[in-house]
């Protein structure tokens, strides 16, 4: 499961589990890898049911072309961004609308195929757009 965060056009997916119904179409959520600042141990959060989706599927991927729509894995949640250099074989420079002046560099490991949800499934970016 993955909560999807929607503000500023930023997208971010953290992974996590429900844990019970809180109130219609409302959960509680514990993250797999956000913690509380204070108590230091899993987050819990309240989330809306159509900002909760099934984890992506996993689509293995080699390489990325200049771009690509990909999701670059970083501060304990999946980015949403655009692959713009190949700086050595395996690490990509990627650009992120919420930082435009920033060029982040990635480990192909820390990258992923973005998938956007349509209709209630999966679809790869480079399929959908």
């Amino acid at each position: 499961m993955n909560s999807e965060h929607k503000r500023q056009n930023i997208h971010t997916n953290h992974e996590g589990v429900v844990i019970k119904e809180v109130a219609t179409r409302e959960y509680e959520v514990m993250y797999k890898n956000l913690v509380d600042e204070f108590s230091q141990v899993a987050l819990l959060e309240n989330v809306k049911e159509d900002d909760l989706r099934l984890a992506s599927p996993k689509i293995p991927a080699m390489r990325f072309g200049l771009g690509e729509v990909v999701d670059a894995f970083d501060r304990d949640g999946w980015w949403v961004g655009v692959v713009v250099s190949e700086n050595s074989p395996g690490t990509y420079g990627v650009y992120f609308d919420l930082y435009p002046e920033y060029k982040c560099v990635y480990p192909a490991s820390s990258l992923r195929v973005h998938q956007d949800w349509v209709n209630h499934k999966y679809w790869p970016s480079s399929l959908y757009n």
